[in-house]
């Protein structure tokens, strides 16, 4: 009897065993599209820029697919090679996806520049400018569809924002006319368009502007797309207090309906290099808008929180320039956001950047360390967190580049050592401690949160997801947050 009882509790505890899942390790996995796409630079091979030579890219889901806009940069761009090859270079790129990982390059939304923007440019510009098209922005309209584009020369505040209008997201398109337009007597440079509709009272709201004079929003006319008030420019929402070592661009606006609140995000600092993505937040969309700390976008403080900034996981070159960020929703109200990113050490070649979008528990979105892959969503337990990990804490910059018209001077454009956020490895051991010592982490199962006390700092609620690993090539656990400081703090495990 003794026996079959032993037996019994034998084959009672392999079958509890067997039932038991074993802990999550990362599976190998390959990367969707290669980062280097110097062997695709010719003009002839446009068709296969799906990931490639993006740059300031507007994204949202219309019908089947999600359709991105995006300035014409391309990456040793041949004009010559271009015209033999019949390439329309510089009238906005646009693309096509049905799961954000796999794009299809379409061509170019438009067959030329519009001629009245091109005047105004040249005219105002001693001739210069008005050579592409740059930071172009979609949205829907009852049955059609508004795309917002901007002309400017390089170095002034003399540009204008133009409207186009079409039945599909693909084209034709047939121009509206102007929105805003500016020269060297305005306060404000008419770049970089974004616009939201009130769900409260229907209004629409243009925010844009750059460096030359900060961020402004102007109140648009529902039933024609440009502004209410004929000439109106609009407020100021968002400024930096040096524009000679400060620059402010991309402003993004969203909202937020679980959370009332309207997001706009801005982009700091020279696109080349340490470019880096900060947001703040209203209750309405023509703001004022207030950052981490409770201080206006406008008041020319340095605001936070910082979303995104140059950064290096082992294993890879590393990521400069990652700003201008889109922002839109899918189908079943998951957040993204689009960005390009420029490959070091050049920082020259834009890839697309595709992230998940989380929000904190207090309020404020946060995106995912690695670019999305499709990754399948799942839930991790404890002893999932247990194991080799990298972390990334995001800074600002501090070092201060010299800046021309809010960019870096020529011959500037790689990182200097202090400029990156590097990766450093964590360890997290069982029963909540770190390896080295000097701190500990606990894991709430049910919110998938996790909290980590690093020499003393404590960085509470990070969102805990899968995703992808694009240095190892693995799915993998990801994590992302922001600490007290309002700075995002990411991790990925590695093993």
């Amino acid at each position: 009897m003794k026996r079959l009882l032993y037996i019994a509790v034998l084959l009672a505890g392999g079958l509890f065993a067997c039932c038991t899942p074993s802990a999550f390790t990362p599976v190998a996995s390959p990367n969707p599209w290669q980062d280097d796409y110097t062997g695709l630079s010719s003009m002839k091979d446009y068709q296969s820029w799906g990931t490639y030579n993006v740059h300031d890219p507007s994204c949202c889901k219309l019908g089947d697919y999600y359709y991105m806009y995006s300035t014409d940069a391309i990456y040793k761009e041949n004009r010559k090679e271009a015209e033999e090859e019949g390439v329309p270079l510089g009238y906005i790129q646009v693309r096509r996806s049905k799961d954000l990982v796999h794009w299809e390059f379409l061509g170019w939304a438009f067959p030329e520049i519009p001629q009245e923007a091109v005047q105004w440019v040249r005219e105002h510009a001693e001739g210069h400018g008005a050579t592409n098209i740059w930071a172009p922005y979609i949205i829907p309209f009852g049955t059609k569809y508004r795309l917002y584009f901007c002309v400017s020369a390089f170095g002034r505040k003399t540009s204008y924002i133009g409207l186009a209008e079409s039945d599909s997201p693909e084209g034709p398109w047939t121009q509206v006319g102007c929105v805003v337009k500016t020269d060297d007597t305005t306060p404000m440079n008419a770049i970089d368009p974004t616009v939201i509709v009130s769900p409260v009272d229907g209004k629409w709201w243009m925010h844009y502007g750059s460096f030359f004079g900060g961020l402004y929003c102007v109140e648009l006319n529902p039933a024609t797309g440009l502004p209410q008030t004929e000439g109106d420019k609009g407020h100021l929402v968002a400024r930096r207090a040096n524009y000679q070592k400060d620059n402010l661009e991309a402003p993004e606006i969203v909202y937020n309906p679980q959370l009332n609140q309207y997001y706009l995000f801005a982009s700091y600092d020279p696109l080349m290099t340490t470019y880096n993505v900060r947001v703040g937040r209203s209750d309405k969309a023509e703001g004022p808008f207030t950052d981490f700390f409770g201080k206006e976008l406008k008041d020319t403080t340095n605001n936070f929180p910082i979303l995104t900034a140059p950064y290096r996981f082992e294993n890879h070159p590393g990521w400069a320039g990652t700003g201008h960020c889109g922002v839109f929703t899918s189908d079943d109200g998951q957040y993204f956001t689009v960005h390009q990113g420029r490959l070091s050490p050049n920082n020259q070649l834009m890839d697309l950047h595709v992230r998940q979008v989380f929000f904190t528990e207090d309020g404020w979105p946060v995106v995912s360390p690695e670019r999305y892959a499709g990754s399948q969503p799942r839930k991790f337990t404890t002893a999932d967190m247990v194991g080799e990990w990298e972390i990334i804490r995001v800074q600002e910059p501090l070092y201060e580049r010299r800046l021309e018209a809010g960019q870096i001077m020529w011959g500037e454009g790689e990182l200097l050592s202090e400029e990156w956020n590097q990766s450093q490895p964590l360890n997290l051991q069982k029963g909540g401690s770190l390896g080295n010592g000097e701190g500990h982490w606990e894991f709430a199962e049910a919110k998938q949160f996790l909290e980590l006390v690093l020499e003393g700092d404590t960085v509470k609620n990070l969102v805990v997801f899968a995703g992808h690993d694009w240095e190892n090539e693995t799915e993998t656990v990801l994590f992302t947050g922001l600490d007290a400081r309002g700075r995002s703090v990411w991790g990925k495990r590695i093993k």
